[in-house]
């Protein structure tokens, strides 16, 4: 391909390409698989696309996923729509009649 542009952010090694470097199919995906994860893609210079494998989308989009489920649950005791363990136990058991 050419081109190695990356550079350090936090603890990540992020692979970045410019949008001609696409055309090299099997080079982006050895980039994707081997920094088992995204390849940032620029035109002009600026963020464009990016690129990244099945399994990491599907990683991405599962803590996506469960960060809203959590987000919910803040909301909810910030809104004061809980209620004790007890109460909670109390109101399963009566419901199936346990």
């Amino acid at each position: 391909m050419g081109y190695n542009y990356s550079y350090k952010k936090r603890e990540d090694l992020m692979q970045i390409i410019p949008m001609c470097g696409l055309k090299n199919t099997t080079e982006v995906k050895r980039r994707c698989v081997g920094e088992n994860g995204s390849v940032f893609v620029t035109k002009n210079g600026y963020s464009h696309l990016v690129v990244m494998d099945i399994e990491h989308y599907e990683r991405s989009m599962q803590k996506i996923c469960e960060a809203k489920v959590v987000m919910g649950g803040l909301e909810d005791v910030k809104a004061g729509r809980t209620v004790d363990g007890d109460t909670a136990m109390g109101n399963l058991r009566d419901r199936y009649g346990i």
